[in-house]
């Protein structure tokens, strides 16, 4: 697309030098992006615990465990709810605007972060019932901010730097992951501290003291205070311009606003505007013939390899303290005590998500727009699914007490490349290929597709892992396939995510519009003679 195609206002954005306004949406999308993954995989840091405290059976030789049931909903309600707001409000910020929906998901999160920690009940299955109802709106409040933070991100930065930035909000999430690691650490450490409880095996009653109850509820409560912070910077940005000029067709609003953010003086450009809302090219909506012929395959690239990186990711994360167990990284549960049982845990993930998982996500941030985002992510599949193998098939080896710190570093590698790849590319292509009028109703799609291979991978891995021998069991479970053949499994899903990527295209470099295509034609069009 010619530069003299492209709207003043929009190609203003695209050669604006990195500014301040750049890293101040950084901060204030990559705020809630924090938020979300702080609040979706601290809950995995705090099942063993719940187990303990609420269905441990008087007399029992071990530490009680969550049914299976019970532990799928807790791991897996937030994700159910997670791809409920990515579809609902990625529609509505297609219909309302960007900003106006913004704001709203964040109010959700702040509330319902607090109300899951002040989960009440009875009995143990009243307070699991209230915890999975307050997580399930709680994730609902964190699926708008996928599309959302990524939408405002792509339209607000510039082409030459765009993928990183966008990039850097969904970093966030490994900073996320981390303070949940961090917080949990400092809660459980300063309990233990003080009440110094007995292991299991010395005293079963004594090794649960009632305080350990407080732990959950203030490490899932902590989630509302990053969310909290950000709210009032969030109201004061501008609508986008590409949503004020191109959704909204207000041309005035859209030069006065980005006028005032990059410091320059910008045409309101309104018959230009005109005919662009008017150029048949823009007026086909989502469930359409047209639409399916000019971005089906993308959203089939975009959906389907989210999909399958979903499904790897979560089995990863929200599980991999079975993992850890089973090489015996954490020490058996009846030689802790409750509250040192979350503190050896939360250990666990701290390391991997410090080593592997946050490199990996910065690693992204500054190659993508100079590898490019096809690359990356095909890239990210390939290692992921070679150290996932080489995990799996000498799973045994690695089971062994000296092979523990190979084993640490060939799964933190898996996370390592998942982030340093498809975990950030599949975040960032969607919101940079289809038109302005269907982006953030596009990236909520793609993002709620992901988040269905996530709960695949929440509420299957939990089973498919339990061993045939009823005695390497958790309690209740039936058997399943293995962690060796489980992780077998992950790999095959892995390579499966190098075959999609052939259907996603390639976006370094290129405006939004000439992506998405949605200027060069209706220019022409006015261009043409009658």
């Amino acid at each position: 697309m010619a530069k003299g195609q492209q709207l003043e206002v929009l190609n203003a954005l695209d050669v604006a030098k990195t500014q301040w306004y750049h890293f101040t949406t950084i901060v204030i999308a990559g705020m809630g992006f924090f938020t979300d993954a702080y609040d979706l995989f601290c809950i995995s840091l705090l099942t063993k615990l719940l187990g303990r405290l609420y269905y441990t059976d008087p007399g029992s030789t071990r530490p009680g465990a969550l049914p299976i049931n019970i532990a799928a909903a807790v791991s897996g309600v937030a994700l159910c709810g997670t791809l409920a707001g990515q579809l609902f409000f990625g529609w509505l910020g297609d219909k309302m605007g960007r900003k106006k929906v913004y704001g709203i998901t964040l109010v959700l999160m702040v509330a319902t972060s607090i109300a899951s920690g002040l989960s009440f009940g009875s009995s143990a299955k009243g307070v699991m019932t209230t915890l999975c109802f307050f997580r399930f709106w709680l994730g609902f409040g964190v699926g708008g901010d996928y599309p959302l933070s990524a939408t405002i991100m792509s339209e607000y930065a510039n082409k030459k730097t765009r993928g990183s930035f966008i990039a850097a909000v969904f970093a966030m999430q490994g900073m996320g992951i981390l303070a949940g690691g961090i917080v949990s650490l400092i809660v459980s450490a300063g309990f233990e501290s003080k009440f110094k409880p007995p292991t299991w095996n010395e005293d079963p009653v004594a090794s649960m003291p009632p305080e350990s109850d407080y732990i959950w509820r203030i490490v899932l409560m902590f989630g509302a205070i990053p969310a909290a912070m950000t709210y009032y910077w969030r109201m004061q940005m501008p609508e986008t311009a590409r949503y004020t000029a191109l959704v909204a067709k207000n041309a005035k609003q859209a030069a006065a606003d980005m006028s005032r953010v990059l410091k320059v003086n910008i045409e309101a450009e309104e018959e230009r505007v005109d005919h662009i809302a008017k150029s048949e090219k823009n007026q086909f909506g989502l469930f359409t013939r047209e639409f399916a012929r000019q971005y089906g395959i993308r959203l089939i690239g975009t959906t389907s390899t989210w999909f399958l990186l979903d499904i790897a990711f979560y089995s990863q994360n929200l599980f991999q303290k079975d993992l850890f167990s089973s090489i015996g990284w954490i020490p058996p549960a009846g030689e802790m005590n409750a509250i040192r049982e979350v503190y050896m845990v939360a250990r666990a993930q701290t390391l991997i998500a410090l080593c592997g998982t946050v490199p990996g996500y910065w690693f992204t941030v500054a190659f993508i727009d100079v590898i490019g985002r096809w690359w990356i992510q095909m890239m990210g599949f390939f290692f992921m699914t070679v150290f996932m193998f080489a995990i799996a098939f000498p799973y045994n080896h690695w089971q062994q007490k000296e092979n523990r710190i190979g084993f640490i570093l060939m799964y933190g590698l898996t996370f390592f490349f998942a982030n340093f790849g498809p975990n950030a590319t599949t975040f960032v292509v969607p919101a940079e290929v289809f038109p302005a009028r269907l982006r953030s109703t596009c990236h909520g799609i793609s993002a709620a597709t992901g988040k269905a291979g996530a709960i695949v991978g929440a509420f299957g891995f939990v089973y498919a892992s339990q061993e045939k021998d009823p005695a390497k069991r958790d309690h209740g479970y039936p058997a399943g396939i293995g962690k060796k053949n489980s992780l077998i499994v992950l790999g095959v899903i892995n390579f499966l995510g190098m075959v999609c990527t052939l259907f996603v295209p390639e976006s370094k470099g290129k405006s939004l519009e000439e992506l998405a295509g949605e200027i060069e034609d209706v220019e022409d069009d006015h261009r043409r003679p009658a």
